[in-house]
């Protein structure tokens, strides 16, 4: 795959076109929740949970874990690419992993320098290296090495910066030189987390001084959102993370306003509520049933975030512990069929 691929895959010369991706979310979006959202549309490629590198070559049954998509073609049952990312420091042993990773049929090898969980970062890895642009050009380098000649692009996610936004276009930059041919950026700092708001005009600021397309990641949660993003960062490509999960029908969305310039309907709680059911039915069934309600209650939390009617429900269904009354909770506003 080619730069060129990277960046035009549904790309032409209306004002409205532009990519839309999934964003990889740590214990959060695996490859189930990437099949159902991805089902409904929307999405050009979706990104892996990071595999986690430390000092050693990884067998490649931690990439299939990961990343079972990688027996199917690194897609989703509806077609969508799978990238496979990879958290690190250590330009070697990261460089080794990428090649376990081609091998297995990655088709893209992403870099994960924006995670903010406390513990990854004193553990060397995520936001942190944003502390040194040097140390995310040497990590970067090495993968983008390791892969010459498979014709696997590497691309790289970062944030803003670490405690601040200092280093910012240092970082995007290092990156970039490096050999990462995409940059997302979720537009934020470490230290800010996910509270608003986010800062598209950063994103934008690092668009302006890149050679390879930029993506804006954060606080894009409606469609009028979306065009703000765009309008702010001037960046015609999104990710989206944590709104694909308050509204699963968010990129189909855009997607219908690119094409057509009409806005469709916003989403119901009927929908909602089937979707999580669909979730449930399809989910490991050896996961004990507690587990079950509690992801279930996570993406609810999340939902209910942007949607009031949501966290109506939210506030209904919260105390059940117990996964066969959650189930007929849910079903209680909707007609399912047996």
């Amino acid at each position: 795959m080619s730069v060129t691929s990277l960046s035009t895959a549904t790309d032409d010369a209306s004002p409205r076109s532009g990519l839309i991706g999934l964003a990889p979310m740590e214990g959060v979006i695996d490859a189930l929740t990437r099949a159902l959202l991805t089902e409904s549309g929307g999405f050009d490629w979706s990104v892996t949970e990071f595999v986690r590198v430390t000092d050693a070559r990884l067998p490649p049954r931690v990439f299939q874990r990961l990343c079972p998509e990688l027996d199917h073609g690194s897609q989703t049952p509806a077609g969508t690419p799978v990238h496979l990312q990879l958290l690190g420091s250590q330009p070697d042993t990261l460089g080794e992993n990428a090649r376990v990773a081609a091998a297995l049929g990655a088709p893209v090898v992403d870099m994960n320098f924006g995670c903010p969980a406390k513990t990854v970062n004193r553990h060397d890895g995520g936001a942190a290296l944003l502390q040194s642009p040097e140390r995310v050009y040497r990590a970067v380098k090495g993968v983008h090495e390791a892969l010459k000649g498979t014709g696997i692009p590497v691309t790289a996610k970062l944030r803003l910066g670490f405690e601040d936004k200092t280093l910012a276009l240092e970082c995007a930059r290092a990156a970039e030189d490096g050999g990462a041919q995409r940059l997302v950026v979720h537009a934020r700092t470490r230290r800010e987390g996910y509270r608003p708001p986010a800062h598209w005009a950063w994103v934008g600021r690092i668009r302006e001084r890149a050679d390879v397309p930029v993506v804006v990641n954060g606080d894009i949660w409606t469609l009028e959102d979306y065009w703000r993003a765009r309008e702010v960062s001037g960046c015609r490509d999104v990710m989206l993370g944590r709104a694909a999960l308050a509204d699963p029908w968010l990129a189909r969305r855009i997607r219908h306003w690119q094409h057509t310039g009409e806005r469709l309907p916003a989403t119901r709680w009927e929908d909602r509520s089937a979707f999580l059911i669909g979730y449930a039915e399809r989910i490991d069934p050896c996961l004990p049933s507690k587990v079950v309600v509690s992801l279930l209650k996570q993406w609810l939390n999340i939902m209910r975030q942007h949607d009031s009617e949501a966290g109506e429900h939210f506030q209904r269904l919260r105390r059940i512990t117990v996964l066969e009354d959650f189930m007929m909770a849910l079903r209680e506003d909707i007609s399912v069929p047996d």
